[in-house]
């Protein structure tokens, strides 16, 4: 069965403490935990609320920059997605999201090989503490200062290269939703997806991420959620929205109206 989770981006201006009881307050039984937002509470005390509230977590996010492209050195970037592992195993985190960094100076191909020797490095220890590594490729319009990772093929191909389950696929719609053929493609990737993060938009990336509410876009999220269910996908859909849209919105609206557009989408 479909599991829905909301990513705490969803509600940048509320803190973990709100993000925990709110969303149990909705009726969401699960939530993607922003790194960020749980320090700033308190590990310990967070991870404290969370099993009092008995809601799941359904991914960390996140870690990387495993280029250099934010200042920090490749083994830096390493024990920093080591830590990250560690908490991700203390919240029960299903997955830890991984961005690979921008390219920045490297060549493709060099940028791909410092992203194989982190998760080289980082596979032993996730799969010591039960944790998948989740890459996400981000659109070409929105990724520089995340990720080279800007298409499907190349994040199979490093797949493929890895050779190891324990990394699979963030699959974001707002970033693959739109090509023309994923809806076909759904049933031979399943497999690979760890985890999917549900957005919409109205126009194609450019820039900053700019995403709409479920339903309100151009996004074919009824075919992909159908193709994914029939093709045997029983993980969690996390919602994820950020934008001008969201800036001032309603959380509290904005939950529910993510909680019923995600079930009118499961049920049909």
């Amino acid at each position: 069965m479909a599991k829905l989770s909301i990513n705490e981006i969803t509600t940048y201006r509320w803190s973990f403490e709100e993000d925990v009881h709110q969303y149990r307050a909705a009726g969401i039984e699960s939530i993607a935990v922003w790194r960020q937002k749980l320090s700033d509470f308190g590990e310990e005390k967070g991870i404290e609320l969370l099993q009092e509230t008995g809601l799941d977590v359904s991914s960390l996010l996140w870690a990387g920059g495993f280029t250099g492209s934010d200042g920090r050195s490749h083994q830096d970037s390493i024990a920093d997605a080591e830590e990250a592992l560690r908490l991700a195993a203390a919240m029960r985190a299903q997955t830890l999201l991984i961005y690979s960094g921008a390219r920045g100076g490297h060549t493709h191909s060099h940028a791909r090989r410092l992203m194989k020797s982190a998760l080289s490095a980082l596979c032993p220890i996730a799969n010591e503490y039960g944790v998948g590594l989740a890459i996400e490729p981000m659109h070409a319009g929105c990724a520089a200062e995340w990720t080279f990772l800007t298409g499907l093929e190349d994040t199979l191909d490093l797949l493929e290269g890895v050779g190891n389950t324990t990394v699979k696929l963030a699959f974001d719609t707002y970033h693959l939703g739109d090509s023309p053929e994923i809806v076909a493609r759904l049933p031979n990737l399943v497999d690979q997806i760890a985890t999917v993060h549900l957005g919409d938009a109205r126009e194609p990336p450019s820039g900053e991420q700019d995403r709409c509410r479920i339903g309100d876009g151009i996004l074919p999220l009824a075919e992909i959620v159908g193709a994914l269910t029939a093709a045997g996908y029983n993980g969690y859909y996390e919602i994820e929205l950020t934008g001008v849209e969201f800036e001032a919105a309603d959380y509290g609206e904005l939950i529910a109206h993510s909680r019923d557009a995600f079930h009118q989408l499961v049920t049909g």
